[in-house]
C-alpha cells in the first residue's frame, strides 16, 4: 500500500512517499480504507521530535491521526462496525511508528474500535477526516469545564481548527460564546454564532464591556499569555481549561486537557454534523503525494479551520 513515512525527525523534506505492507488486523481492530485524513499541529511537532519525550516513537512513522474511510476487513471480535461501514476516527496510539502503529497518510490504517464511530451522513469524507482530533479535543474540554445553558464562554482561537468546533458546540449547550480572532475572521465567528473581539493588549477591558459580571468559563487553544488575562475576565468561581498550558490546572484549579480517543465522544460529534449543528471548515485539500505541502500550509499559523489530505476518491 501506499503510504507517507518519515525515518529521521526533521522538517516536511523528510516526508516521502513509500510502499509498504498491509498492516494487520488484531482482535479489537478493523481495517479501513483511507479516504481522507488531516494535518493537526501535533503532527509536525511529532515529526520535529519535540515530542520524544511523551511519545515512544520508531521508525519509519506514518504520520496522521485523523481518518475517515470505509471498513475493509473486521476484527475478531468488533461487533461494533461492519465490511461497508463508513467511519472516522482519532486513530491515536500507544506508540507513535513502527508495524503495529501506523498512521493515516495511508491507504490503509488499522484502528481499534476505540477510536472509531459511524460517519454522519451529513459530512464528507473530506470534512468527516476534518474532525475527529480537532473536535474531540474541544468536546472534551468543553465536558470537562462543565460548559452549559446560560454560561458564557470565552474561546480563544476561535476561528481556528480547535476552537470553531469548540464555539459550535458551547453554542449547541445553549451558552453564550465569545471569541477571541483577528479581525478578517470575526465575520466568521459571527457566522457560528459568537462574539468576537480581537486578542491582546485590553482583552480584558473588551471582554468586561461584553459581561460586566465576567465570564463563566474560559476555553485556551493558543497559549502563549492567553491565560494572562484570566484574572481580569473569569467570574470568581469560574473554569479554566487549556490544551497548552498548565497553569489552567496548577494555577487557576482549572483542567488542562491532552484528548483522548473515544468513540463515544465521536458518536456524539456526528449527532452534532447530522444535526446541522457542527460543520467542518476546511482551509485546503492537498492530495497524499503532497502531504509536506500540507504540513508546511500547518506550520506556517493562521489557518481557518482545518488541512485535509485526500487519500483516494473511492473505496
Amino acid at each position: 500500500m501506499r503510504a507517507i513515512t518519515y525515518s529521521r525527525f526533521g522538517g516536511p523534506d523528510v516526508l516521502e512517499i513509500t510502499d509498504l505492507p498491509t498492516p494487520k488486523v488484531g482482535p479489537d481492530t478493523v481495517l479501513v480504507r483511507v479516504r481522507a485524513s488531516s494535518v493537526n499541529p501535533v503532527d509536525w511537532k511529532i515529526r520535529q521530535g519535540h515530542l520524544a519525550e511523551v511519545l515512544d516513537t520508531v521508525f519509519p512513522v506514518v504520520p496522521g491521526w485523523d481518518v475517515a474511510g470505509v471498513v475493509e476487513q473486521v476484527g475478531l471480535d468488533t461487533p461494533e462496525f461492519r465490511v461497508g461501514d463508513e467511519v472516522f476516527g482519532y486513530v491515536r496510539k500507544d506508540l507513535v511508528g513502527g508495524e503495529v502503529a501506523g498512521g493515516t497518510f495511508a491507504d490503509l490504517v488499522s484502528a481499534p474500535v476505540r477510536t472509531l464511530a459511524h460517519k454522519p451522513a451529513a459530512w464528507s469524507f473530506e470534512e468527516a477526516a476534518a474532525v475527529p482530533l480537532a473536535g474531540l479535543t474541544a468536546y472534551q474540554t468543553i465536558r470537562r469545564a462543565g460548559v452549559t445553558s446560560g454560561h458564557t464562554v470565552l474561546v480563544h482561537a476561535a476561528a481556528g481548527g480547535v476552537g470553531s468546533f469548540a464555539v459550535q458546540i458551547a453554542r449547541s449547550l445553549g451558552a453564550r460564546v465569545i471569541g477571541t480572532a483577528s479581525e478578517s475572521n470575526h465575520d466568521y465567528l459571527r457566522g457560528l454564532g459568537a462574539e468576537p473581539t480581537t486578542y491582546g493588549d485590553g482583552l480584558a477591558d473588551r471582554v468586561r464591556e461584553l459581561v460586566p459580571d465576567g465570564v463563566d468559563v474560559v476555553l485556551d487553544y493558543v497559549g502563549g499569555d492567553a491565560l494572562d488575562s484570566v484574572p481580569g475576565v473569569l467570574r470568581d468561581g469560574g473554569t479554566v481549561a487549556s490544551i497548552t498550558d498548565a497553569r489552567a490546572r496548577d494555577e487557576f484549579g482549572g483542567e488542562y486537557v491532552w484528548v483522548r480517543p473515544d468513540s463515544a465522544d465521536l458518536a456524539a460529534l456526528a449527532r452534532l454534523g447530522d444535526a446541522g449543528e457542527l460543520e467542518p471548515e476546511i482551509a485546503e485539500v492537498f492530495d497524499l503525494a503532497d502531504a509536506s505541502a500540507a504540513h508546511e500550509r500547518s506550520q506556517s499559523g493562521h489557518v481557518r479551520g482545518k488541512i485535509v489530505v485526500q487519500v483516494s476518491t473511492e473505496a
